[in-house]
């Protein structure tokens, strides 16, 4: 794909974003051919212009982490997207839902590595003895088109809907708890949303990031120690408006993580 292209595309969300204006997905607007590699393409160029604004990556995100999705979405991985600084907000803290565009909620699993993983051949063992913690977090996701309307290659053109986070205090031992059998309770003002446990992220979140690992592997990357790394959602994506409190409670002694919504 044309390099001018490139930038047209990236500049178009990035607009979007900043702007808090949704728009028509890139594949119905702009180019409909748009296929998976050219939106990674996308992808790199709008988050080497955050770079360019001083914004600094935090860590990746995973995305489509469902087995059921990414059946649906006939993939056989999932995504990978990154949160930047801007987009965190402090454990118990507040966000402006004026911030976002029509944002939903979801609670995940996040690790912190004590050394660099890089594919190929990275497997779930080799991330549970890289793995120096685990942590609750809360991903807010802000899709910038339409009605949260979009294709693959959309939604990673858009950074995977990347809008915020938050990250929890409680850190905990990958040994200390089994994260594929830890039960997650979305919360918003008091009542359960959803729930789930860890194996609705690929069986296990330790895959999730493995997968990762993979992925950037084949283009000469590498997840690096000490970010802070979304495995994917527990349970389904909750709207969210001003007012709610948002809290997720994890089982295994995990603790929780919260936060409120302003105007």
């Amino acid at each position: 794909m044309d390099e001018s292209i490139i930038k047209e595309l990236s500049q178009y969300v990035l607009t979007a974003e900043e702007e808090k204006e949704e728009i028509i997905k890139i594949t119905e607007a702009l180019r409909p051919e748009l296929n998976i590699d050219e939106a990674y393409m996308v992808q790199e160029e709008l988050i080497r212009k955050k770079m360019e604004k001083g914004q600094k990556v935090i860590g990746p995100k995973m995305g489509i982490t469902s087995e059921a999705k990414m059946k649906q979405m006939n993939v056989d991985n999932p995504i990978y997207g990154y949160v930047f600084d801007y987009m965190v907000t402090e454990d118990g803290g507040a966000v402006s839902a004026g911030n976002f565009i029509h944002p939903k909620v979801e609670p995940e699993i996040a690790f912190i590595l004590s050394e660099d993983l890089q594919g190929p051949g990275i497997t779930v063992d080799d991330v549970l003895e890289a793995t120096e913690f685990i942590l609750p977090a809360l991903e807010i996701i802000d899709s910038r088109y339409e009605n949260f309307n979009f294709t693959l290659p959309d939604v990673i053109a858009d950074n995977t809907s990347a809008a915020g986070a938050v990250y929890g205090t409680d850190l905990t031992k990958p040994e200390d708890v089994d994260l594929d059998t830890v039960e997650v309770t979305l919360v918003i003002n008091g009542e359960v949303q959803d729930a789930g446990t860890g194996a609705a992220i690929l069986g296990h979140p330790a895959n999730s990031i493995a997968r990762l690992a993979n992925m950037l592997g084949e283009k000469g990357r590498k997840v690096s120690a000490g970010e802070r790394i979304l495995a994917g959602a527990v349970t389904q994506a909750i709207p969210i408006k001003p007012g709610d409190h948002v809290v997720a409670k994890y089982g295994g002694e995990m603790g929780e993580v919260s936060f409120k919504v302003t105007d």
